[in-house]
């Protein structure tokens, strides 16, 4: 998966979770389509975004994104509290 950065493209390994931290929380949901994409076309079929506790920002946008995309089955918080994740299953 290659992110843009100020500097350029980045290319981010495709696992079974991203952790969201390290980008700018204004690219954060073009992160997770791309991400999305890049692990199903990897054949994942769950995948977490680790987005943090914080405020509940980035979770809700993230959710809200989540509620209509196209590649995502269902979706729901993840059961380890500390992470502050969402779990998605893909289509």
């Amino acid at each position: 998966m290659k992110v843009r950065q100020d500097d350029g493209p980045v290319r981010v390994p495709i696992e079974d979770a991203i952790d969201l931290h390290s980008f700018a929380p204004r690219d954060v949901i073009a992160v997770v389509d791309d991400y999305l994409e890049a692990a199903r076309d990897a054949g994942f079929i769950e995948v977490r975004l680790i987005h943090g506790r914080g405020t509940g920002a980035q979770r809700a946008a993230i959710q809200r994104r989540l509620r209509d995309h196209p590649l995502v089955e269902r979706y729901w918080d993840a059961p380890e509290s500390h992470l502050g994740a969402t779990v998605v299953r893909l289509k």
